[in-house]
């Protein structure tokens, strides 16, 4: 909790405040693939550092006055994954909010809205998403704590990109009179759609206009109240959807937080622009002048990234030669550019993308055709993230898979069995006890197991430090669907 005091009227104000960073972190992010699958989208990459976007953006709010541990909305297929990257900043107890389907940012603002006003008597909620990238991070901080005066006093606080170009991918909004002759803050005038190039020049001309960055910072009850006031069939469904909210019983450092499922799915599908702030008169705006990108493509992330002398950003095992204003990464192999300009060249184990920079809206095409063609790159990556550690696909083939495991220290794997393939598992370092049928074994390195098709079996790290194996499957039918869980600590089914 913090004290905010400021003069009104000759008086003395003084306020008790907490924020609460509410971190959404349920997007796709298809403009970036291969890099981001949708089983492992952009805010869980390290993209601009060795942490994740989810991580970075948590770190970012961590410096701001009052704050308190997150509320991170995501989906059910990565809520291990983001509750691995919060532990791994040492937050004791994250809180995981599982959207049931996607509803936009209204109606998931206002879950946690419902939520935290459970928890807490009316906090300031500074809604965010988990995947944008800030170079000046104490500019940042700055400009929220110079919104908290305004959230506190009733006012839906937005913060506005200060432009450094006409930019046509982002939506506008236009600053009004001042909030008072002394304040850093912006009543708002308007919005405005993703404009043309002229359009977007005009603005810049003009003055007053501001990229929307999609971040708020408001009381709880003041954005309910307006929701109910101009969106009411979404404030009912989503107010019943949190009565109804469960916990996984999971064990470890974490819970997830379960939406009525039947409930949220009612809610009409809204932006909170739309819903809410294009409509209300409590907006406000403060400009924030912080090198912010959504890095929504790759001409924005080659925008952030570190650059060569000729513009190029390298990232992995990259050699390239009379080439300029490039976005070269490397995951696994050598890849050499000759005389190339302004390409996205992006090699993963799977998939390998060459494509104009700015080609960004093509990209998201090309994704949805191979998708309807069902090619299983659009999705899987070759990496899978479980609550007990992750495995590394390392080779496929008919009829056979292997893979790179590893397990946590304390991790289990649920008791299992499969019905379409047998597993050989050789430990390469570290202790592993395994269930395997009704014998129970200590393997440690160079040792190994069978598992034939439909035996029961289980694979623990009664260790300290991590267990890493090679698994080699085989059988008719290889995929991770061919799991039939008996016990699992983890609550999964």
């Amino acid at each position: 909790m913090n004290i905010a005091s400021y003069r009104k009227n000759e008086y003395t104000i003084s306020m008790v405040f907490s924020v609460v960073p509410v971190v959404l972190a349920g997007g796709e992010g298809t403009r970036l693939w291969p890099l981001g699958r949708s089983q492992y989208p952009k805010q869980f990459l390290s993209l601009v550092s060795e942490k994740s976007m989810l991580q970075e953006t948590i770190l970012r709010v961590n410096g701001i006055e009052g704050t308190t541990d997150p509320l991170v909305l995501c989906n059910e297929a990565h809520r291990f994954t983001a509750a691995a990257q919060l532990v791994e900043l040492g937050i004791e107890h994250p809180a995981i909010m599982l959207e049931p389907c996607g509803r936009n940012t209204a109606p998931a603002i206002a879950a946690a809205a419902f939520y935290l006003s459970r928890k807490a008597e009316d906090p300031l909620l500074f809604v965010l998403a988990a995947d944008s990238a800030v170079e000046n991070v104490q500019a940042f901080r700055n400009a929220v704590e110079t919104a908290v005066k305004p959230a506190l006093e009733g006012k839906l606080v937005t913060f506005g990109i200060v432009p450094d170009r006409p930019e046509t991918g982002y939506g506008y909004v236009k600053a009004g009179k001042k909030g008072s002759p002394d304040s850093d803050w912006f009543e708002i005038e308007c919005f405005r759609e993703k404009p043309d190039e002229e359009t977007a020049a005009s603005y810049l001309r003009e003055g007053g206009y501001y990229w929307n960055s999609g971040m708020f910072l408001f009381r709880a009850s003041v954005f309910l109240a307006e929701l109910e006031k101009f969106a009411p069939e979404i404030y009912s469904a989503v107010k019943a959807s949190v009565s109804g909210i469960n916990k996984d019983a999971i064990s470890g450092n974490f819970d997830f937080l379960r939406l009525n499922a039947g409930e949220f799915s009612a809610s009409p599908s809204d932006s909170i622009d739309y819903a809410v702030m294009e409509k209300t008169s409590a907006g406000a705006v403060v400009p924030m002048d912080a090198g912010w990108s959504d890095v929504g493509s790759f001409s924005s992330l080659w925008e952030v990234s570190p650059k060569d002398g000729d513009g190029n950003a390298a990232k992995g095992n990259v050699f390239l030669y009379k080439s300029s204003g490039n976005i070269v990464f490397s995951e696994k192999r050598l890849v050499v550019g000759i005389g190339c300009d302004n390409l996205a060249v992006i090699e993963t184990r799977d998939a390998v993308l060459v494509a104009d920079k700015n080609a960004s809206q093509d990209i998201k095409k090309v994704v949805s055709l191979l998708k309807e063609r069902k090619y299983c790159e659009v999705e899987d990556p070759q990496i899978g993230f479980r609550p007990w550690g992750c495995y590394d696909s390392i080779e496929k083939g008919n009829r056979y898979k292997v893979k790179h495991i590893t397990v946590k220290p304390g991790g289990k794997l649920s008791l299992q069995l499969h019905h379409h393939r047998s597993e050989h598992w050789v430990i390469v370092s570290g202790t592993a006890k395994v269930r395997n049928g009704d014998d129970v074994l200590i393997l440690t390195e160079n040792q190994s197991t069978f598992i034939p098709l439909g035996v029961l079996h289980s694979l623990e790290n009664p260790g300290k430090i991590p267990l890493e194996l090679i698994e080699v499957q085989s059988g008719t039918y290889l995929e991770e669907d061919d799991i039939t869980r008996v016990e699992d600590e983890y609550g999964r089914c």
